[in-house]
C-alpha cells in the first residue's frame, strides 16, 4: 500500500497544493510554521478522517474559508483508488473511489498509517488514556468489527454513566433499564477485550525481538494487557461476557453510589516490562524510548500480518528526538519496506547515509516544491 499523490484545498495555511510521492522515503523540509507538519497531518487526515493534532476540525479550515479538502490516490493490492475528505462547519464527508461513505467507520481502514511523533515517546510513561487511545487507533484501522464495537461501547457507556448519576441522585429508581444497558455494554465490551488481548499478544511477539536487537541482547521486553476484570479465559468471548456481568453485579452498589461505570475497557491499561521490571515506573528514559520505538516498529509488521498490506509510516520530527543508534535501527527497519513520510527542519541531524534515495520537498509558507530525489 502506498499514497501516490495528495491535493490540498484551503487546508490550514495551504490555499492550494499538490504533491506526487515516492514509494520509498519522502522528506518534508521547512522552518517552523511553514506548513510541513500540516502536510504530514493532511496525510493522516486522509487516512483516519481526523487530525492527530487537534480535536476541533474547524482548525483545519483555512482562515475565512468554508470548506477544506484533502484528496489523494492510493495504490492497494494492485489497484488504484481515490480518497477524499472534506471538512466544513456542517461536518465531514468522506469518499472512497468517488462514493460517499455514510459512516466514517466504513471509510477508515482504506489507507493505513502509523504515526510516530515526539509525543509518542510518552506512550510508555504517559497516562493509561494515552495507551488506550493507541490501541483503539491502531486496531480501528485493522478491524472494522473492532471499530464497530468500540463506537457502540462508547455510546452505551455514555448512556449508562448518565443513568448511574440519576440513580445516585435518586432521580431514577428503576434498575431494569440499568440491567439492559449493562448487558449491552458487556456484549460490546467482551468483543473489544477479546480483540485487545489478541492484539497485545501479537504486538508483544513482534516487539520483543526488535527490542532485543536495539538493546544488543541485554534486555527482554514483555507487553501485558492489564484488565480490571478477573478474566479467566482471554480467548473465549462468551466467558469474558459472563465475567463482565459478574463484575457489574458485584459492583453495582458501588457504581450507583459513585455514579460512574467502574469496570471495562475504558479503564484498562498496557504494562511494559524490561527484564521483569515495570519500565513505566522503574525504567530509565533510554529504556522507555527504546520500548516506544520497539512498539512502533512492531506495529508495521503486525499491520502487515493482519491486513496483508504494509501501512504508511509518518515520522513527524521524531528523528531529532532519537540518538544515532536508535535512528539507525529505525531507518534500517523501514528501508525498502514501507512508504515513509518524514518532517524535519534540516537533514543535518538525520543519518543521511541511511536514507535511500529520498524524495525531498521544500515547504515554504504553504507552498510545496519538490527539491530532489
Amino acid at each position: 500500500m502506498f499514497l501516490k499523490e495528495i491535493q490540498l484545498s484551503n487546508y490550514r495555511n495551504y490555499e492550494s497544493a499538490q504533491a506526487t510521492f515516492s514509494e520509498g522515503i519522502n522528506v518534508f523540509i521547512g522552518e517552523n510554521a511553514q506548513g510541513k507538519t500540516s502536510l504530514m497531518e493532511a496525510v493522516y487526515v486522509l487516512a483516519m478522517a481526523r487530525s492527530h493534532r487537534t480535536a476541533n476540525d474547524k482548525e483545519l479550515i483555512r482562515w475565512d474559508q468554508d470548506v477544506a479538502r484533502v484528496s489523494g490516490r492510493i495504490q492497494k493490492k494492485g489497484s488504484s483508488f481515490p480518497l477524499e475528505i472534506s471538512i466544513s462547519n456542517k461536518g465531514k464527508k468522506a469518499k472512497f473511489n468517488h462514493l460517499e461513505q455514510k459512516k466514517l467507520s466504513a471509510y477508515i481502514g482504506n489507507l493505513n498509517v502509523i504515526l510516530f511523533a515526539p509525543e509518542d515517546l510518552s506512550l510508555v510513561k504517559g497516562s493509561p488514556l494515552v495507551r488506550r487511545k493507541f490501541i483503539d487507533m491502531e486496531m480501528g484501522q485493522m478491524s472494522p468489527i473492532y471499530l464497530h464495537h468500540l463506537v457502540q461501547y462508547q455510546r452505551i457507556l455514555k448512556q449508562r454513566n448518565h443513568y448511574l448519576k440519576q440513580l445516585a441522585f435518586q432521580k431514577k429508581q428503576d434498575l431494569t433499564f440499568l440491567e439492559v444497558l449493562t448487558e449491552q455494554l458487556a456484549e460490546h465490551g467482551a468483543a473489544i477485550l477479546a480483540e485487545r488481548f489478541l492484539f497485545v499478544e501479537k504486538l508483544g511477539n513482534w516487539a520483543a525481538p526488535i527490542h532485543d536487537e536495539i538493546s544488543k541482547q541485554k534486555e527482554v521486553l514483555e507487553i501485558e494487557y492489564y484488565c480490571g476484570l478477573s478474566i479467566t479465559d482471554h480467548q473465549d468471548k462468551e466467558k469474558i461476557y459472563l465475567d463482565f456481568l459478574q463484575a457489574f453485579e458485584k459492583g453495582q452498589k458501588r457504581e450507583i453510589e459513585q455514579g460512574v461505570t467502574l469496570f471495562g475497557p475504558h479503564r484498562d491499561d498496557l504494562k511494559f516490562s524490561v527484564n521483569g521490571r515495570n519500565v513505566q515506573t522503574f525504567g530509565s528514559q533510554g529504556q522507555q524510548r527504546t520500548t516506544a520505538l520497539s512498539v512502533k516498529l512492531a506495529e508495521i509488521d503486525l499491520m502487515k500480518e493482519m491486513t496483508g498490506e504494509y501501512p504508511l509510516l509518518l515520522l513527524d520530527d521524531v528523528l531529532s528526538e532519537l540518538d544515532d543508534e536508535r535512528q539507525t535501527h529505525l531507518l534500517k527497519a523501514i528501508q525498502s519496506k514501507v512508504q515513509t513520510f518524514l518532517t524535519t527542519t534540516s537533514l543535518d541531524g538525520v543519518k543521511q547515509s541511511m536514507l535511500e534515495t529520498p524524495r525531498v520537498f521544500r515547504i515554504v509558507d504553504g507552498h510545496v516544491e519538490m527539491e530532489s530525489e
